[in-house]
């Protein structure tokens, strides 16, 4: 995804906050160290660690799956999370053994922040919106994930209407793990659905 040129226009939004950041900079209320390290961490670590509990939940409690799979929004909001950007109008879609989602938004970046944080930059970029379409296997094997032939592919177009969280498979060897060390195995990736989930913990 890298090297690849964005030359669609910023949102106004985008713009705004663009401008502000760089006001603060000058006016040296903040130096553009913090801004890197708060970006950092709602990237990485409070808004994909929402998602992280919402999808150890789902693996532990069987009834609160079923509500996720039935009503995403409306399960996230048990846990606290949702509102405006996405998660109140959230659909969960499961990973199986014979089935991997995958979520792209093709028109645009539309991403439900409220339990995955920002969104990372090839999430907006025009190669990975594409091509998650027209050779999502090809991408995903880009993003190191194989999958077998027999593993069927979908692909999800998130939107202003909808937005989408990938429920990754549980991984093997994990079933002596409580919920808040399940939470810490889970990746902003496999919940956008570029890779698994391990039972290794990644480094955060």
């Amino acid at each position: 995804m890298g090297g690849t040129h964005n030359s669609e226009p910023e949102p106004y939004p985008a713009l705004r906050v663009r401008a502000l950041e760089s006001l603060l900079i000058e006016k040296g209320l903040l130096s553009s160290d913090v801004v890197d390290k708060l970006v950092a961490i709602y990237e990485n670590d409070v808004g994909p660690m929402n998602g992280a509990r919402v999808v150890a939940r789902a693996w532990v409690d069987s009834a609160y799956k079923q509500r996720l799979l039935a009503d995403g929004a409306a399960a996230i909001a048990e846990l606290g999370f949702g509102g405006r950007g996405g998660g109140d109008k959230l659909v969960a879609v499961e990973n199986t053994p014979t089935v991997h989602n995958l979520v792209v938004c093709t028109l645009c970046s539309c991403y439900p922040w409220p339990v995955l944080g920002l969104p990372p930059n090839w999430y907006k970029m025009p190669a990975y919106r594409s091509r998650a379409v027209l050779e999502p296997r090809t991408l995903l094997r880009e993003f190191g994930l194989e999958l077998p032939e027999s593993v069927e592919v979908r692909v999800w177009d998130s939107s202003a209407e909808v937005r989408y969280l990938v429920l990754p498979e549980r991984p093997a060897g994990t079933g002596h793990l409580g919920e808040a060390e399940l939470a810490r195995l889970v990746t902003r990736d496999a919940m956008i659905g570029v890779a698994r989930v391990t039972a290794a913990a990644p480094a955060r």
